[in-house]
């Protein structure tokens, strides 16, 4: 993919799941990464995984802490000389019920993680280089962004609030920064286990491609839309569903 090689990419929530597989599809495409999530240990094995130091770091940390992620920024352009692409992925949904019974300290936990914490990170990366010197942003929303999720709604509503801010964002930094999102319905990641263990065939039945997300899947779409191929592109949300959405399943 062209103008990635060289580059430096900031991904959150990367030591596994979708956000690791982003980090390989960059490195595989000549990028160098730095990484972040809470634990410190797993960020380390997801390093040397990536190819060790020369191609990556990792910074630990909690992404609704503002010096965790002045820190993370700070990292990649002092390690590797810029900061030209920015993968938010770190989310969190502590809560499965109905909205009327949703505790609402865990409604702001997930707003100040999945929302707030995006935004304090695009505008770490706008200060410390991207706004003198360009760049490509996405935002990992979900399939709950787009439509009604039932039991998983106020993680929705945060995924809904990426896709808002997304839009927005792409009109307030163009022409030199594009910001888009990706919307994936079930990948087959740890945080998603609940959803297909023990019933992946009976999961994928609605899905017109017969199966599941793959980590893969995601990490090439989002290699693309941070790459030149993908020069044309802002503001936009891309459903990677297999094609459920047009089904009605879920």
């Amino acid at each position: 993919m062209k103008g990635l090689t060289g580059r430096t990419a900031l991904v959150t929530g990367a030591s596994r799941g979708i956000g690791f597989g982003v980090a390989q599809r960059l490195v595989e495409e000549g990028a160098r990464v730095v990484i972040t999530a809470r634990k410190p240990e797993p960020l380390a094995e997801a390093v040397a995984a990536l190819g060790g130091p020369e191609v990556a770091v990792a910074v630990p940390g909690n992404a609704a802490d503002p010096e965790h992620r002045a820190a993370a920024v700070a990292t990649a352009v002092e390690t590797f000389g810029s900061l030209d692409l920015l993968v938010n992925n770190t989310g969190i949904n502590p809560a499965f019920g109905p909205l009327t019974d949703l505790d609402l300290d865990i409604a702001r936990k997930i707003m100040d993680t999945n929302v707030v914490a995006m935004l304090g990170f695009v505008q770490e990366a706008h200060r410390a280089w991207m706004k003198e010197h360009g760049g490509s942003i996405v935002n990992i929303s979900s399939l709950s962004g787009v439509r009604p999720a039932p039991f998983i709604s106020f993680y929705g509503a945060s995924k809904a609030a990426m896709i808002s801010l997304t839009e927005t964002l792409a009109v307030e930094l163009g022409p030199t920064i594009r910001v888009n999102a990706v919307a994936p319905a079930v990948v087959k990641t740890k945080f998603a286990e609940m959803l297909y263990v023990g019933r992946e065939e009976e999961a994928s039945a609605a899905y017109p491609l017969k199966r599941l997300g793959e980590i893969e899947d995601i990490g090439a779409l989002v290699a693309f839309l941070l790459s030149e191929d993908a020069g044309w592109l802002t503001g936009q949300t891309v459903v990677a569903d297999g094609g459920v959405s047009m089904t009605g399943g879920v």
